[in-house]
């Protein structure tokens, strides 16, 4: 998000948003426009009969094709906050007064939808309460139902929207249910009245404009999950739901509808959102039918209410920042509370509310929402060589209707509200102007940043108190309460009882969530903070931090503590750490708080200075156990350059030692051969020289003619033949030495410590050099016919990686493969004359980019409860001192972590092991 350009450079910046939202939690303030059609389709059915559907089916179509516009716009806007009007000023950037009158008039049509939920809740609980003999004043019920969401949201942002979710899943579930299942018992049910109409109504052109105008108010704000990309952890996410709520429309809005038309006949149902919902959900849910609409029109109400808290700020928010009004409303708290936001969104609210009724109310607010979406059309085919811009003439041809629609559509609805819904947008402006200029110090962005920047004068110490205190009067006015309802239910029979109870129940649930906003929540976020901070310290830490039970065992362990140990804190864990600090034995209650102990590793000393604390539980107690190296305080500068040094190549050696035993072994075994055969041939080569050195002598002394002695020396040596063997001697040694030079090189390739960086190299020589070195242990021997060696190998490009180190793994591997061929021989007492030792190497390149390396043996196999502790450090079941434990725990760590691949093994008994290699083609 980039900073806000009106705030000079000097001045700090105030709170940005932070992406606390979840995508689950977005998509939910997504689905608000879908159960708000439950409060309209009834007055358009009223006022159209059959033909209504002739209106929602264009609106639908314009509303899908418009979230998908509003998802590609979010995309290339990823931090814009306040979805569609804030990407309409985007759009008209070079129109900034239309751009400024297209977000206030978006803005205002929801803040004028909280005011129709508050009218709709006084008027259905005001009946419900009559039937019960109780009076309760409209101003009491007006206000209360405004405030209940601001007291939510001025709390926070995450609790709104999870308070939002609870309630919106259920009340979408119920609403798809009744499309969905209306539907089927309209097609299917032998006493439907039929799945279509036998006769349509006429349609005129103006009444189809002017319940065109009015269902917009639902079909066009299908997209308020856009409002929240920028405080979304996953925004794609959150974008990707526009195409859900897109294909949610059409089931809900024509579907449902068509279940109205059909069942909701009777001409006495009027207008009442209530009645018909009941009279077309009777025939297929009976006695339920009152209960369940009931929670249908609460939540879509409150649940509207809720969204235009969490929305409507986050417009004036980014207005704000791209400086079409007052830097005021930018500011924003760390948890989120928009608090000038709100405040203005309340105060409109309020002039809505005590201003009109519904039909006004409805009929202004709708005529700058309308133009808002006019001219976010004008603004595409402005932006039509874009690329984030779809359908650019689609969207002019859509406009064009616009115009016609607003003309003849809303001046339908009422010239006076007309022109009042088309200035209203300017009187905002206006009031934006006053704050701008009034020197009121809450009305500028600096007295804020210093508010936030200011520890708070009064600070409770004891809380609990005030929340005790707060919960028992609240708990004790629920019970009154309660009591009162409870004898008021038993002096009245009529039925509607569970309607005011559904009322209830969810405005007491939106209570309580405000209960906890204000007392407990803000306890149990400071809570979360506190050990988020303590968590951050103990893995940012760059001293040792170690947490034992009462016995000395390691529970936790830092990252830290691999530079002062050389392993891994995993491997730490559930040891005792006199394991590595012989020194603390006994229990942690015994130890000394503060002590120095002398740390041998890698064959070096190391001076720690060690604190220890206890911490008490109630259960049970823990000791910190913090380590400081202050062997720098001991030595001096040139003394731990040469340490440093000597610990890095103790580092690089010690990564070799698990299999340094049977890699010394074999090359040993391998090079003694060679190196005997070799010696072996030179004493005949030195006597066939000595003889022929003889001859030669004889020759030249006797030359010209040979006497019988030179003639009976050729016979004894047999000369023809000293000549004739003479070179296959000479091409012994040359095979002989010639297979020196190649176990060196394969023993170079193999270790490289020459390339300890990580380099592109080919995967198939190290794997044919290991088994080089290998050889001996895979040629016959006496009670076996040897290991045959199966390759596979694929078409490998060069694979980065740490060479030696991937060479180590295919050691480990397949000496562990060799071993398990030879144990199957001794356990089963036979030869593998009859089923011969295999070890088959598979390699591949996949899709993805990976190198797959399989190494299969079809020995014994491994049992699964082995397998389960096979990459644990220390873990072997051979013998002692043939196996360390360490082959593949370190071929594990060397493939994960140094290579960000992985290791798997897949065996079965009697059915021999393979090893799976996995590492990407690049790091």
């Amino acid at each position: 998000m980039p900073h806000p350009a009106h705030l000079p450079l000097s001045q700090p910046s105030h709170p940005r948003l932070t992406r606390s939202l979840s995508a689950v939690e977005s998509w939910g303030f997504g689905l608000t426009a879908h159960i708000s059609w439950t409060a309209l389709v009834p007055a358009i059915h009223a006022a159209l009969g059959s033909q209504a559907i002739f209106v929602w089916i264009p609106a639908v179509i314009f509303g899908m094709l418009l979230n998908y516009q509003v998802k590609r716009l979010g995309m290339h806007f990823i931090d814009v906050a306040g979805g569609t009007p804030n990407y309409t000023t985007k759009l008209l950037q070079n129109y900034p007064g239309l751009a400024r009158y297209a977000a206030i008039g978006y803005l205002l049509n929801w803040v004028s939808y909280l005011s129709v939920n508050t009218i709709v809740l006084r008027d259905l609980i005001k009946l419900n309460l009559e039937a019960l003999g109780i009076a309760c004043p409209d101003i009491f019920l007006d206000i209360s139902f405004t405030l209940l969401p601001f007291i939510v949201a001025f709390s926070g942002t995450r609790a709104l929207s999870i308070l939002h979710l609870f309630f919106v899943i259920p009340a979408f579930g119920l609403l798809i249910t009744f499309c969905v299942q209306g539907l089927g018992w309209l097609a299917f049910s032998p006493v439907s009245p039929g799945f279509f109409p036998s006769n349509w109504s006429s349609l005129s052109f103006v009444d189809w404009a002017k319940w065109f105008f009015f269902v917009t108010y639902a079909t066009y704000s299908c997209e308020t999950a856009s409002s929240f990309v920028a405080d979304s952890r996953y925004p794609t996410r959150t974008l990707h739901f526009l195409d859900i709520a897109a294909w949610m429309m059409p089931p809900i809005f024509l579907g449902g509808s068509w279940v109205i038309m059909r069942l909701a006949t009777d001409p006495n149902l009027k207008d009442n959102a209530f009645l018909n919902l009941v009279a077309a959900s009777e025939p297929f849910w009976g006695k339920s039918a009152a209960v369940s609409v009931s929670f249908l029109l609460v939540a879509a109400c409150l649940l509207g209410s809720a969204t235009v808290v969490s929305n409507c700020p986050r417009i004036l928010y980014q207005l704000a920042l791209d400086k079409h009004i007052s830097p005021v409303f930018s500011v924003v708290s760390r948890r989120g509370v928009f608090v000038p936001a709100l405040t203005l969104t309340l105060v409109l609210c309020l002039i809505y509310l005590f201003w009109g009724d519904v039909a006004r109310i409805v009929a202004v607010g709708n005529i700058g929402w309308f133009v808002s979406f006019m001219l976010f059309h004008f603004g595409l085919w402005l932006r039509r060589d874009r690329p984030e811009v779809l359908f650019p003439r689609i969207s002019l041809g859509i406009l064009l209707l616009e115009v016609v629609v607003l003309l003849v559509g809303g001046l339908a609805w009422g010239w006076l509200d007309f022109f009042i819904g088309l200035l209203f947008p300017f009187g905002v402006m206006g009031i934006d102007a006053i704050i701008r200029r009034v020197a009121f110090p809450p009305f500028h962005l600096s007295w804020w940043i210093r508010r936030y920047r200011t520890p708070p004068l009064v600070i409770i110490k004891d809380s609990v108190i005030l929340q005790v205190s707060i919960l028992i009067f609240l708990l004790c006015s629920a019970v009154g309460i309660g009591w009162l309802f409870g004898v008021k239910l038993n002096k009245v029979s009529s039925a509607g009882g569970e309607n005011i109870f559904v009322v209830l129940l969810m405005t007491v649930a939106f209570v309580g969530v405000a209960i906890a906003c204000w007392t407990t929540l803000p306890q149990v976020v400071a809570i979360t903070e506190a050990r988020e901070a303590a968590e951050h310290l103990f893995t940012v830490a760059q001293d040792g931090i170690l947490v034992v039970d009462d016995r000395g065992i390691i529970r936790q362990a830092n990252p830290a503590i691999e530079s002062f140990f050389g392993v891994y804190p995993s491997q730490m864990l559930r040891n005792h750490l006199n394991k590595w600090l012989p020194e603390l034995t006994c229990y942690p209650d015994e130890w000394q708080k503060r002590s120095e102990q002398t740390l041998l590793c890698n064959g070096k000393n190391r001076t720690l200075e060690v604190s220890i604390s206890d911490r008490p539980h109630q259960d049970f107690r823990e000791y910190v156990v913090i380590l400081h190296d202050i062997t720098q305080r001991k030595l001096s500068e040139a003394q731990l350059r040469q340490e440093a040094k000597h610990l890095a190549s103790q580092l690089v050696q010690s990564e070799k030692m698990s299999s340094l035993g049977q890699l010394v072994a074999g090359v040993a075994h391998e090079i003694n051969n060679p190196v005997n055969f070799v010696y072996g041939n030179i004493t005949f080569v030195n006597q066939y020289i000595q003889d022929l050195l003889k001859v030669l002598q004889l020759y030249q002394k006797y030359y010209p003619n040979p006497t019988p002695e030179i003639q009976t020396q050729i016979e004894v040596i047999d000369l023809n033949f000293l000549i004739a063997d003479l070179p296959k001697v000479i091409t012994s040694m040359e095979v002989g030495a010639e297979r020196i030079t190649q176990i060196v090189l394969s023993l170079r390739n193999f270790s490289r410590l020459d390339e300890a960086e990580m380099k592109a190299v080919n995967i198939h020589e190290g794997i044919d050099s290991t088994l080089m070195i290998l050889e001996s242990r895979l040629k016959p021997k006496s009670n076996y016919l040897g290991i045959e060696i199966i390759k596979e190998y694929g078409e490998l490009p060069l694979v980065e990686c740490y060479a030696g180190q991937l060479n180590q793994v295919f050691m480990n591997i397949l000496a562990n493969a060799i071993d398990a061929l030879e144990e199957s021989l001794v356990i089963n007492h036979l030869s593998f004359a009859a089923n011969k030792g295999q070890i088959r190497i598979h390699t591949e390149l996949t899709n993805q980019k990976q190198v797959v390396i399989r190494i299969a043996d079809n020995g014994l196999g491994i049992p699964e409860e082995v397998q389960q502790h096979l990459f644990e450090p220390f873990f072997t079941t051979k013998p002692v001192g043939k196996g360390t434990g360490l082959g593949l725990s370190i071929s594990y760590q060397i493939i994960t972590q140094k290579h960000h691949g992985e290791l798997q093994c897949i065996s079965a008994l009697g059915q021999g092991t393979e090893f799976i290699i996995i590492i990407p083609l690049t790091q």
